[in-house]
C-alpha cells in the first residue's frame, strides 16, 4: 500500500473543538444550520455551504460551492486554521464508550482505488459523486479523509503504541461524548515501510468521497500537459484503521407503504418464512433474525414489534454476499413480499443508522411517516471484507461506522 504525507490545512491551537463537526453526509440541511448557530468556526460552513445561503438556493448550485471555498479562505484568513509547511503523517484517535481506535492520517494512490488495492463494498450515486467532485475542484482540496480498514500488523500496532506517548497537537470531547485526539508523527520513514506490507485496504466508510477525488483527479490529468502520477491531486486523503478496532453499527430500514397491504396480511407472510413472534426486544440477537415494528390501526394489539428467525438451514453461509442479512430482507421480505427492487433508487425505502437507536424507528412510525421499521443484526468487518474480496457490491446503507471521522481536522490540498 502506497502511502504520502501532506501537507495540511487543519486548526490552529485551540480551535479543532470548534471547527471539527460531522462529515457532510450525516446530518441533514435543518440539522447542519443548528449546528453552526453562534458558531462561526464551525466546518459545517465549508462541507455544507448552503447552510450559509437563502433556504430556496439549490445546495448544488455553483454558487454553494463557491460559498464553501469562501469560507475555507476564511478560516485560514483568520487564523484558526492553519496550512503545514511541511509534509507529515498523522495519528487519529477516537475513544467512544471506553473503545478505542487509532488510525493512521495520510494519503493513499487513486490508481490503488482504480486497480482495486483499495476494494468497495458499495456500488456509489452519480449526483452525490457529482457532488462532492464538484466540492473538491472548487476548494482545490478534499475536505473530508476516507476511512479506510486494513488487516492489522503487529510492525504499525508498536509504531503506534509508541507515537501516542508523545504530546498530543489536539485532545478534545465532541458534544456526542466521543473523545478526539491527534498526533503529528515526526518521521514518516517507518510508517510508509511498514505500510509497504499490506497488501489491501478496503472503504469502510466515504465511497463517494473515494470516487469523487477519483474523478477529480482524472479531470486535473486532463487539463495537465505533463502527468507523472505523483501531483497531490492523484492522491487521496484516509484515515486507515486495523479493521479489528472498528465497530459496525446496524443500519435499519423503514418502509413508507406496504404497497396497498395491511399489516396483518404482511404477518402472515413473515410467518411463512421462519418463526414470528410478537412482542419482541426490538434489536435481533443473532444473524439470520429481524425486528419488524408495525402500527396497526385496524388491530392496535398485534401492532408493535415482531421478531422474526429465519430457519439457518435456509441460509447459505457460503456465500459471503447472499448470507448478508441486508442480502436476506432483501432477497425474502423487501422484494417480493413489499415490491421494493432496487433500494438504492426506490423512494419507498428510507434508512436509519444504528447510533439513532430503535426509539428512533419507532418514532417515525408512530407518527405516520412510515409503515413499517425493519431492525437489522450488524453486518461484521469480517463479512465486509469477505465480501469486497470478491468484488462484489452489497446492497445500499450496510454498514454504519461509529464513531465517525469528525470533519475540519486534516483537508488535503491538491493544488
Amino acid at each position: 500500500m502506497r502511502l504520502h504525507p501532506f501537507r495540511a490545512i487543519r486548526p490552529a491551537p485551540g480551535h479543532a473543538a470548534a471547527i471539527a463537526s460531522p462529515p457532510y453526509d450525516v446530518v441533514s440541511r435543518t440539522e447542519a444550520a443548528a449546528l453552526v448557530r453562534g458558531n462561526p468556526e464551525s466546518f459545517l460552513r465549508v462541507s455544507r455551504a448552503e447552510i450559509d445561503l437563502p433556504a430556496e438556493v439549490d445546495p448544488h448550485a455553483a454558487r454553494v460551492y463557491a460559498r464553501g471555498r469562501e469560507n475555507l479562505d476564511g478560516l485560514l484568513r483568520t487564523g484558526a486554521m492553519l496550512r503545514d509547511g511541511e509534509p507529515a503523517l498523522f495519528l487519529y484517535r477516537e475513544v467512544m464508550d471506553g473503545r478505542a481506535q487509532v488510525g493512521l492520517v495520510g494519503c493513499v494512490h487513486v490508481d490503488d482505488y482504480e486497480s482495486g488495492l483499495i476494494r468497495k463494498h458499495e456500488a456509489t450515486r452519480p449526483d452525490k459523486e457529482d457532488d462532492r467532485t464538484r466540492h473538491v475542484l472548487a476548494l482545490d482540496a478534499q475536505a473530508e479523509p476516507v476511512l479506510l480498514m486494513y488487516r492489522g500488523r503487529r510492525q504499525v500496532d508498536a509504531l503506534a503504541a509508541a507515537a501516542v506517548t508523545a504530546p498530543p497537537l489536539y485532545d478534545f470531547t465532541a458534544p456526542d461524548g466521543v473523545a478526539h485526539t491527534v498526533w503529528r508523527i515526526g518521521d514518516p520513514a517507518p510508517w510508509l515501510a511498514a505500510f509497504a506490507a499490506v497488501d489491501v485496504a478496503y472503504v469502510a466508510d466515504g465511497h463517494h468521497r473515494s470516487a469523487s477525488a477519483w474523478r477529480a483527479a482524472r479531470q486535473r490529468r486532463a487539463q495537465s500537459e505533463t502527468r507523472t502520477g505523483d501531483t497531490e491531486y492523484d492522491w487521496l486523503l484516509a484515515v486507515l484503521f486495523p479493521a479489528a478496532q472498528l465497530r459496525i453499527l446496524a443500519y435499519n430500514r423503514l418502509v413508507l407503504d406496504l404497497a396497498g397491504r395491511r399489516p396483518d396480511e404482511v404477518r402472515v407472510d413473515l410467518a411463512r418464512l421462519g418463526r414470528l413472534t410478537a412482542g419482541a426486544d426490538p434489536v435481533p440477537p443473532r444473524p439470520g433474525s429481524f425486528c419488524f415494528y408495525f402500527q396497526d390501526g385496524r388491530d392496535a394489539a398485534r401492532g408493535g414489534w415482531h421478531r422474526l428467525e429465519l430457519p439457518e438451514g435456509s441460509i447459505d453461509r457460503g456465500d459471503p454476499l447472499g448470507s448478508l442479512d441486508v442480502s436476506l430482507l432483501q432477497d425474502r421480505v423487501l422484494g417480493p413480499l413489499l415490491g421494493i427492487v432496487d433500494q438504492r433508487t426506490d423512494k419507498r425505502i428510507d434508512f436509519v443508522g444504528g447510533i439513532r437507536g430503535t426509539r428512533a424507528l419507532e418514532a417515525r412510525v408512530d407518527a405516520g411517516e412510515a409503515a413499517l421499521a425493519v431492525s437489522l443484526h450488524p453486518t461484521t468487518v469480517e463479512q465486509l471484507m469477505a465480501v469486497s474480496d470478491r468484488s462484489q457490491m452489497m446492497p445500499p446503507k450496510s454498514t454504519w461506522f461509529e464513531p465517525k471521522l469528525l470533519s475540519g481536522l486534516f483537508v488535503h490540498p491538491i493544488a
